[in-house]
């Protein structure tokens, strides 16, 4: 298989990497941290204008066409930079509903805005009870004058404050853990009855609790039937684990960057420690995690689009897996090498150690993961 990049390729990875590099700095970054709405809208509105908002949607409805192999170069340089603004939530997780849940109205009315920078999306599916279980939600919606009625508490919606539509996970009927009644609601941030109280997740960036009390939407809010909810919140968590893993491995790269750059410059007994050989071998050791991490990335990018849900969930698990104990190796020992002031805030590669932190949790850690995979019976389906 041939995994150089095309032309195009290279000149998105250029496009992306100048454009972060000239203004994306950790003191910009962390000047970032502190306004409102915690991540930059001028930084949003220049990927609009060099099309990475419109990246992975077809031309059709105004977007590049662009493949899963795209997106991941993408969320890998944004990784690097320790991007705040909502890639994730907003062309990932939003983006995934649009263009695998979504009728062509519902795209005519959401996308150009997106594709624009002017309107931002969410996903709320966690709730106070359900940890990494997608099928696990008390949420309701009701049928009510030819629409629906929604109910309840969804918790750590990334960015769900500054968004502008919600996507929804609600249960249609059944009961709590029931897998084939629930549906996506599209859902407008400033409908009645929407309460959201955002904050600053423990990586810097931005979550919200949403509160839904008694919201009225109309029949058009649904994405496709009541019943297929889960499967598309599946398959779009899918290709946001995919994008997870590119970004965790520019995370990686970059911290793995702090500590040779560290190494060089602290002396001890009068030389840089970089020379002491037992430092040597654990950077050794964090640059073999990285790569392998890398090829799990672009295993992620490779399947993300299959349509046999089940292989698909089992190569994700063990995407997830791979990318969470590295992530936990790199940045662990990013922290021990740089000794005291990895720990400070002032400095960047506890930053990087955080996100990667937040990226295991993120739609399941290893352990959530390792035991799915082996319920299932591995990696490989049986004969």
């Amino acid at each position: 298989m041939d995994f150089d990049l095309t032309e195009e390729q290279v000149q998105l990875k250029d496009s992306v990497a100048r454009l972060l590099k000239e203004r994306y700095d950790f003191e910009s970054r962390r000047a970032i941290m502190a306004q409102t709405p915690g991540f930059s809208r001028e930084m949003w509105a220049s990927y609009a204008e060099i099309g990475l908002l419109g990246l992975p949607f077809a031309s059709a409805d105004g977007g590049f066409d662009g493949a899963a192999a795209d997106v991941m170069l993408v969320s890998e340089l944004m990784g690097g930079a320790l991007a705040l603004e909502p890639w994730l939530a907003t062309v990932v997780l939003g983006g995934g509903f649009m263009r695998h849940g979504a009728n062509a109205a519902q795209r005519a009315q959401l996308l150009p805005g997106v594709i624009e920078g002017k309107t931002l999306l969410a996903f709320a599916h966690t709730e106070a009870q359900s940890r990494y279980d997608l099928a696990d939600c008390q949420t309701s919606a009701m049928p009510h004058a030819g629409g629906w009625v929604l109910q309840g508490d969804k918790r750590v919606v990334l960015h769900g404050a500054a968004a502008d539509y919600l996507f929804v996970t609600a249960r249609t009927a059944g009961g709590r853990m029931d897998p084939g009644d629930i549906g996506v609601f599209l859902v407008p941030a400033a409908s009645a009855g929407v309460q959201g109280r955002g904050y600053v997740a423990s990586d810097g960036t931005q979550a919200a609790d949403i509160r839904f009390d008694n919201v009225h939407v109309g029949p058009d809010a649904l994405l496709g039937s009541p019943g297929h909810g889960l499967d598309l919140a599946e398959r779009v968590v899918d290709e946001a684990i995919a994008a997870l893993a590119a970004e965790a491995v520019g995370a990686m790269q970059a911290a793995l960057g702090l500590t040779l750059d560290y190494l060089r410059t602290r002396k001890q007994f009068g030389r840089a420690i970089g020379t002491f050989q037992a430092l040597q071998h654990r950077t050794a050791d964090m640059m073999v995690a990285i790569e392998g991490a890398r090829s799990m990335a672009m295993l992620a990018a490779m399947v993300a689009g299959e349509n046999d849900a089940a292989s698909r969930r089992r190569q994700m698990r063990a995407v997830k897996i791979e990318i969470g104990r590295a992530a936990r190796f790199v940045g662990q020992q990013a922290i021990q090498l740089h000794g005291g002031i990895g720990m400070t805030m002032e400095y960047a590669v506890g930053h990087y150690f955080k996100r990667l932190t937040a990226i295991d949790t993120q739609f399941g850690d290893v352990d959530h993961h390792l035991g799915l995979l082996a319920a299932e019976g591995g990696l490989l389906e049986a004969a």
